[in-house]
């Protein structure tokens, strides 16, 4: 976190920083919610907050939640979406406090808030299991409701997931440098696409629709407000025993290429977990799933169906 936070007040400084906050106009840069709701998207109360759900594939196939990460939104998933939908009944949304789901009222923006907020949005849906993939904050939320809701999964998925401490950030909220707010409070382009180049490891694969939907989305309502809140609350403490009570099937994803969360995190987490296997991608960063989606999602797939297989092998 603390490498994160560094390098977020390098490029919002070199985006303009102060200046770019003390002149921005919110009436010239307004993003409508019409601009990304798309047919398959609705608008569900969620215990209390109005969250964006975006639902594809037939009613009666397997369940698969994709949960996104910090300051992303669930287009993030939209490669992923397209190759699973045949098969699979894909279910994402916007976080509290991103995307068009906009700030929670009650403000439940702590990773255990977050996983908690996940079997709310499992039970408006009426959904009582499902699979679960989620990247890095999403994945640090995915992980801790499988540690105290294991019978509501069927398999977990986890891509450069928060877990163990590090930086700054462990039992104790990191400190917020003035420039990392302004940052979120404004995300000019310049700042926006320095983030995607962060996020991943190969700088070809950004396309300007990508950093385009990226800046609209944190600068949509008051997320940038949101998002502050939400890293005032972030703690990332000594995991270990949690982990070890992660019994469901998990498959643990990482870029090679990330710099924002050491890899090495991945072996600890897969040393610590009693039911998880590893998979590394070399020139992949921070957010597999969307700089690598055919592979990721292959890879991804072939681990699904092997545990439908084995469930359906054991079914008397």
């Amino acid at each position: 976190m603390k490498k994160l936070i560094v390098l977020l007040v390098l490029l919002a400084a070199g985006a303009g920083g102060y200046y770019f906050l003390e002149n921005f106009n919110a009436d010239a840069d307004i993003t409508t919610s019409d601009t990304y709701l798309k047919p398959a998207d609705r608008i569900v109360e969620i215990a209390g907050a109005k969250v964006r759900v975006r639902e594809e594939g037939p009613v009666d196939a397997p369940v698969i939640l994709l949960i996104h990460g910090f300051t992303h939104s669930l287009e993030t998933w939209d490669g992923w979406a397209e190759a699973l939908k045949p098969d699979f009944r894909v279910i994402r949304y916007d976080l509290l406090g991103h995307g068009l789901t906009g700030p929670d009222p009650q403000e439940r923006y702590s990773p255990v808030e977050r996983a908690s907020f996940i079997g709310d949005v499992m039970d408006a849906l009426k959904i009582d299991h499902a699979f679960i993939a989620g990247n890095s904050l999403g994945g640090l939320a995915a992980w801790r409701f499988a540690a105290t809701h294991s019978e509501r999964l069927d398999g977990l998925i986890l891509i450069s997931p928060g877990a163990y401490p590090f930086g700054e950030v462990g039992d104790e909220p990191a400190p917020i440098p003035p420039m990392m707010k302004a940052y979120l409070l404004t995300a000019p382009e310049a700042g926006v696409r320095a983030s995607a180049e962060l996020i991943y490891a190969d700088d070809s694969k950004i396309t300007d629709e990508r950093v385009k939907v990226m800046g609209d989305m944190i600068r949509f309502g008051e997320n940038g407000s949101a998002m502050i809140k939400s890293l005032e609350e972030f703690t990332l403490p000594d995991p270990t025993a949690d982990l070890s009570n992660v019994r469901t099937p998990t498959l643990i994803m990482w870029g090679e290429g990330d710099i924002l969360i050491p890899i090495a995190h991945g072996a600890m987490l897969k040393k610590v977990m009693p039911n998880a296997t590893l998979l590394t991608y070399p020139g992949v960063g921070h957010a597999a799933q969307e700089e690598s989606p055919e592979q990721t999602v292959a890879d991804a797939a072939e681990f699904i169906k092997s545990l439908l297989d084995e469930n359906q092998t054991e079914a008397p």
